[in-house]
């Protein structure tokens, strides 16, 4: 069973279609962690998740408000914490409610937080060179590797 798997994509569509492609293979309770640098195509590829979760509203960055909450085929939670200032401010927000329940989470921005994210997450690392995207998925966890068998099937 492999631990990691890598994807690369040329256009911003192809972004959201693999995203798509990551949520409908989520399941409820997974977090997923997604890393890169400031335009690597985080809100692209949550876009495409949400879409593959079946979420109908307009999913944008929440940067200024921490978290946006979404209605799709299980509650969907976006975090942007890049703004955060401290751990304790999601603490504030009860993030545990989150993190270990039964919806999906996203987050971007969370080297802030590694610490406090469930030990089983999808961690999603994003390197970009003009349109072309790369995309590292990798497993910490059971229920994490179930996501990556379905995105090799």
């Amino acid at each position: 069973m492999s631990k990691s798997i890598a994807v690369h994509t040329t256009s911003v569509e192809e972004t959201e279609q693999f995203g798509e492609r990551i949520g409908r293979a989520l399941e409820p309770g997974m977090v997923v962690a997604l890393m890169g640098q400031l335009g690597a195509g985080k809100t692209t590829l949550t876009k495409g998740i949400g879409r593959g979760l079946a979420v109908d509203d307009l999913i944008h960055s929440p940067t200024f408000n921490l978290i946006h909450e979404h209605r799709g085929r299980m509650p969907v939670y976006h975090f942007d914490i890049y703004r955060l200032t401290s751990p304790e401010q999601l603490e504030d927000l009860g993030y545990e409610d989150y993190f270990y329940g039964d919806g999906v989470t996203i987050i971007e921005w969370p080297e802030k937080v590694m610490h406090m994210l469930p030990p089983d997450h999808l961690e999603v690392r994003i390197s970009a060179a003009g349109d072309e995207r790369t995309f590292e998925i990798v497993a910490t966890g059971s229920l994490s590797a179930k996501v990556l068998e379905k995105l090799n099937q």
